[in-house]
């Protein structure tokens, strides 16, 4: 059974409200018992990535890309946090590969499983939905990664033919918009412990 504070953190609305989790992914959640703060992480970055894919759906038709598997990667990208719970509250990039290869023993497919490792290396030559994944990461909490936001840009602008200056303009828009709501969104991940004791103090943790 789920702890309750875990379940809190799946469950709660959050202020601005987030999205839920896909089921797959809560469900996975509590049979790993995960940290509360890790779920509470998840969903936000979850929820970014879902505006991000709207704007790029209703602004960008043209551009291909897996919705679906995008969104997953969004809610599972730092699984590997399970394993690897010092990472919550300090640095370091053991649960990417870890959370690669937790999914993957799980029976999730390679070509989703890859967002553990990918949401942290976006320098390499990954996918648009990769691409999606690592600036919703950032820009949750209003940071904006000059370089990531480039990546994206220039594989956008060559997926629909237009100028990078002029896909620049609209991310930048949406960016500004999402990152508004990053204090609530931090206040939403700081209010949910980092184990299933009640939380006594804030921090911006994860991510």
């Amino acid at each position: 059974m789920p702890s309750s504070a875990l379940r809190r953190a799946l469950t709660d609305p959050g202020e601005p409200p987030l999205r839920p989790l896909p089921d797959e992914v809560s469900g996975l959640l509590e049979e790993l018992a995960a940290p509360p703060r890790l779920a509470a992480h998840l969903r936000a970055v979850h929820d970014v990535t879902c505006s991000l894919a709207d704007w790029l759906e209703k602004q960008h038709p043209e551009v291909v890309f897996d919705r679906e598997e995008t969104l997953f990667g969004a809610a599972v990208h730092d699984i590997g946090k399970t394993i690897h719970r010092e990472e919550l509250s300090g640095p370091g990039s053991a649960h990417e590969q870890a959370g690669y290869e937790l999914l993957v023993s799980r029976g999730i497919a390679e070509s989703r499983a890859r967002f553990a490792r990918t949401h942290a290396a976006w320098r390499a030559d990954v996918g648009i939905e990769d691409l999606l994944v690592s600036v919703a990461d950032k820009v949750w909490k209003a940071k904006r990664v000059t370089d990531l936001e480039q990546a994206l840009i220039e594989r956008l602008a060559v997926a629909t033919g237009q100028r990078p200056w002029e896909i620049f303009s609209g991310l930048d828009d949406v960016l500004d918009r999402i990152a508004t709501g990053a204090d609530g969104r931090l206040a939403f991940q700081a209010g949910h412990p980092v184990g299933d004791r009640p939380q006594t103090t804030r921090g911006s943790g994860s991510g």
